[in-house]
C-alpha cells in the first residue's frame, strides 16, 4: 500500500464528491454499464429531479425513458423508485452515512454503500470491485473466493492510515497495469512482492 501510495499521492484529486444521493444512484447505474454512459445518464436524469422526492414524482416510465441507455433499465428503475422511496420515507430525504446503514437500503449492496461511504463521507471502508478482486487476489494481498472474503480481508488488512485511498490505488492497479489479460508486470511497483505463478517481467 505504502508503494501504491507513494505512486499516487493524491488519488481522490478531481474525484470530489457534493452530492451523496447522486453518487449513490450513479452506483446503482453502474452495473453492466461503462462510467461515460453512466455519466451521461446521470447527468439527464438530475437535471430533471435532484432528490428522492422529485424523482419518486418524476414517474417510473419518465426514469425508465432516461436511464435506458445504461442497460438493465427497467430492474434499474425499479431500484431507484424502491430507494427513492426509503430514502424520503425513512430518512427524511438524507443518505445514510455509514456502509453498514447504506448496505440496509434496497438494492445497494456491499460495493455500492462502501463506495459511497468512502467518497461521500470518508468512512475508511474499501470497495471491492473487479479489479480490486483481481489484484488482491493474484498478489495475495487479501485472497478470497468471493468479494465478501476479499472485502473482509482488505479491512481487517490494510492500515486505517490507507484505507482511504485503498480503493482507488487498487482500482487503478487493476485497471491500467494488474490486467486480466496480459498484466504489465514489468512495470508494476509490487512486482517483487507478487506470488501469482503466471507473473512475467516483460512489459
Amino acid at each position: 500500500m505504502a508503494r501504491l501510495a507513494a505512486a499516487d499521492p493524491d488519488p481522490k484529486a478531481g474525484l470530489a464528491v457534493e452530492d451523496p444521493f447522486r453518487l449513490l444512484v450513479s452506483v446503482l447505474l453502474s452495473a453492466q454499464s461503462t462510467g461515460p454512459t453512466v455519466a451521461r445518464v446521470s447527468d439527464a436524469l438530475f437535471a430533471r429531479a435532484a432528490t428522492p422526492a422529485a424523482l419518486l414524482a418524476l414517474g417510473e416510465g419518465t426514469i425508465l425513458d432516461i436511464v435506458r441507455p445504461v442497460g438493465l433499465g427497467p430492474s434499474k428503475t425499479r431500484a431507484i423508485v424502491k430507494l427513492c422511496a426509503v430514502l424520503a420515507e425513512t430518512y427524511g430525504g438524507e443518505v445514510p452515512r455509514t456502509a453498514v446503514e447504506l448496505r440496509r437500503l434496497p438494492g445497494i449492496g456491499r460495493k455500492s454503500a462502501e463506495v459511497t461511504a468512502n467518497f461521500a463521507f470518508g468512512e475508511k471502508v474499501i470497495a471491492v470491485d473487479t479489479h480490486v478482486f483481481r489484484v488482491s487476489n493474484r498478489i495475495p494481498l487479501a485472497p478470497g473466493r468471493t468479494v465478501d472474503a476479499v472485502a473482509d480481508g482488505l479491512a481487517a488488512l490494510v492500515p486505517d492510515s490507507y484505507k482511504d485511498g485503498a480503493h482507488v490505488w487498487l482500482f487503478r492497479h487493476g485497471r491500467d497495469t494488474c490486467t486480466a489479460r496480459k498484466p504489465a508486470c514489468g512495470r508494476c511497483v509490487v512486482s517483487d512482492l507478487c506470488t501469482w505463478p503466471e507473473k512475467t517481467l516483460t512489459t
